[in-house]
């Protein structure tokens, strides 16, 4: 039988019926609620910028500089991360500020059509690899200013996309948004999602007004989660659509060769697992000091000395004499250098893996693409333990020590290996190919993703 045809729809939840009903009917709720995040997120963003550093030892609920620190990089978004698996873009839809107030200014801007260079596919990967590159050298877990740099420029940014182009559309959050990617990779794994029965969409009457569905998605023709900011705005159109539970895993079995994106599997491939994992490690890492140390004594060998200076400004590498935190040209340098290196070492280990995976099944003239999609669990995960790194450390600046921690990591960390692996199978199953051919395709690609593992398996036990 085939494995497509396993892949069924669960059986109707009435309480995710009852609460597609309420997101439909109370918008006016939903969009108080989006107007308070706007509020709290601005003022956690400006008002700590303008205040000075702390030059002692303070806690974050006495200081409003370390109290948005906490908030957003130990709270928000590794909890935003998490969310995006658990319950698909609910974040995009109801919470987000960003997409808020780009909504808001393309309902009141010029309507221009959106330009064909903005809908390039590969922006997502160039805007995520940009901005977490960029923060790691501002230092924008750290620093107010940097933040107000890295988040209220995009901000500003999705304000004048949406006053520009579109029509009370998320064009900014469609097209350029530097999560959107990685928000549409991990939704795909969320076990609910706003349903189509097509069937149903027929027989309604064929005149009803159209869902005004500010992510610009087809609704008739939507079949997952990957662009769906779940709103709740289209549930029971045309006695069609419905909140409705699924297999987590529904969705990535269901991609074909046809419909796989190649920038998909290269931002979960160098951007989450390569560029995302270097940006965690690199201030953990003894090989980065290794590094460093390295190209000094091979500058100074020969009397070069311009990369030691620290004469940067603060809004391209980070400089607070204040607070004895000051990159010199070389640190830039290095952070580059350990963050490409790790990227492409990771996510050219897991690319040839594919290519190899694809020699094994006898698809040697394409890469199977499709199969890169069952790692988005490690990917997910990948990204949420670094991040909540973020949260132990600043936890651990307050002086509370978690106990269990390490025991916790390792099975997280074999579950997301488990998960992908079985995922993986599930696809490989789909495959004409014979059953040993399979299995070596499997095995090729579980031994590459070990990569991943090794790095977070060196942070956390070895270093």
């Amino acid at each position: 039988m085939n494995e497509i045809a396993k892949i069924l729809p669960l059986p109707p939840r009435p309480w995710l019926q009852s609460l597609g009903d309420l997101m439909q009917r109370n918008r006016s709720v939903i969009q108080s609620i989006q107007w308070m995040v706007v509020i709290f997120y601005l003022g956690l963003l400006i008002w700590p910028a303008l205040l000075p550093l702390p030059t002692e030892y303070a806690h974050f609920y006495e200081n409003l500089i370390l109290f948005a620190q906490f908030v957003f990089w130990g709270i928000w978004w590794p909890f935003v991360m998490l969310s995006m698996i658990l319950l698909g873009r609910v974040w995009c839809g109801v919470f987000c500020p960003e997409g808020a107030l780009s909504e808001w200014s393309s309902r009141h801007g010029l309507g221009r059509a959106i330009p064909r260079w903005m809908r390039w596919d590969g922006w997502p990967f160039v805007a995520f690899v940009l901005t977490t590159v960029y923060g790691q050298l501002i230092s924008v877990y750290e620093y107010p200013k940097a933040a107000l740099l890295i988040l209220g420029g995009s901000t500003v940014a999705a304000m004048l996309i949406g006053f520009v182009y579109g029509r009370g559309k998320r064009v900014w959050c469609r097209h350029l948004c530097p999560a959107n990617g990685v928000f549409s990779l991990l939704s795909r794994l969320a076990p609910v999602h706003f349903r189509v029965d097509k069937e149903a969409w027929k027989q309604a009457p064929r005149r009803t007004p159209a869902v005004d569905c500010a992510p610009l998605i087809n609704v008739r023709a939507m079949s997952g989660n990957s662009a769906c900011h779940m709103c709740g705005r289209c549930h029971g159109h045309r006695d069609a659509v419905s909140l409705s539970a699924r297999s987590p895993n529904q969705e990535i079995l269901a991609i074909k060769q046809a419909d796989a994106s190649h920038w998909d599997i290269l931002l979960l491939l160098f951007g989450m697992l390569g560029v995302a994992t270097g940006a965690f490690q690199w201030s953990a890492s003894p090989w980065f000091v290794s590094m460093k140390q390295g190209i000094a004594a091979w500058l100074i060998e020969r009397d070069s000395y311009g990369l030691l200076d620290n004469d940067a400004p603060w809004w391209l590498l980070t400089h607070y004499p204040e607070t004895n935190d000051v990159f010199s040209w070389l640190d830039g340098l290095s952070i580059l250098l350990y963050i490409g290196g790790t990227a492409l070492a990771i996510g050219g280990i897991m690319l040839a893996g594919l290519w190899l995976a694809g020699r094994c099944l006898k698809a040697e003239k394409i890469i199977p693409w499709r199969l890169g999609y069952t790692f988005t669990p490690l990917a997910g995960l990948s990204v949420f333990l670094g991040l909540s790194a973020l949260t132990l450390s600043m936890l651990k600046a307050e002086r509370l020590e978690l106990i269990g921690i390490p025991e916790i990591r390792a099975p997280l960390l074999a579950a997301a290996y488990l998960w992908s692996g079985y995922l993986l199978w599930r696809m490989l199953r789909q495959h004409q190919a014979n059953g040993r051919r399979k299995l070596l395709a499997w095995s090729v690609l579980m031994a590459a993703s070990t990569s991943v593992g090794l790095t977070w398996v060196y942070m956390f036990y070895l270093w």
